[in-house]
């Protein structure tokens, strides 16, 4: 039978080792692994069969979707989106006979703010993926990504923008975009990309519920 703590659900079937951090109204399903050095934000939502590693940080509405493994170093800001089966990594020479366990050997993968990773990517370690990047299924990540990117392939590489509602954007002769769900409104430069008046999806939600 599953089983309640005082501030999140785990279910009956869930390891949760003694020194793990686990926030307030978060759900933790079927054969999932907690180590004792995680620490797991509020509201987040991890499904079947994943382990998350000593040294992991889950921010606040992260969800995890099935047979996703999260290993040391891995640092994920509020809402971000794992697909089921993402690869993560955290030492980029690893030999068997040559321990690299420890500090100094893991390198540090951090997903920024509203990042999704489609259904079997693969991060490889020490890249930083910018808010609201959206990595497509199947793709291998190999170097830092931008914020608002959408990037696919292997490996993968920029195909265009996305909104952080995950819309991709069409910018007219001006270099300006609107997102179709939410009217923010994008601008291009060299720089990079700019919205005005940002407004997660997240955040919308939590606005309607009160």
């Amino acid at each position: 039978m599953p089983h309640h703590q005082s501030d999140y659900f785990a279910h009956a079937t869930a390891v949760l080792d003694e020194g793990c951090q686990v926030g307030r109204g978060s759900r933790i399903w079927h054969f999932t692994h907690i180590s004792a050095g995680a620490d797991i934000g509020e509201g987040c939502n991890l499904g079947q069969n994943v382990f998350v590693a000593d040294g992991v940080t889950l921010g606040r509405n992260v969800k995890v979707q099935n047979n996703v493994s999260l290993y040391g170093g891995v640092v994920c800001e509020d809402d971000v989106f794992l697909g089921p089966s993402v690869v993560f990594t955290n030492v980029k020479n690893p030999r068997s006979a040559v321990p690299r366990k420890g500090v100094g050997h893991y390198q540090t993968t951090y997903l920024e703010q509203g990042v999704t990773v489609g259904a079997n990517a693969t991060v490889v370690c020490g890249v930083r993926l910018g808010r609201y990047a959206f990595v497509g299924a199947g793709s291998v990540v190999t170097h830092d990504v931008p914020a608002y990117a959408l990037v696919y392939g292997a490996p993968a590489r920029q195909q265009g923008w996305i909104s952080a509602y995950g819309h991709r954007l069409a910018f007219d002769e001006s270099r300006l975009a609107t997102c179709p769900e939410s009217g923010e409104r994008y601008e291009l430069s060299e720089d990079g990309l700019t919205v005005s008046a940002v407004v997660s999806p997240a955040e919308t939600g939590r606005r309607q519920r009160a």
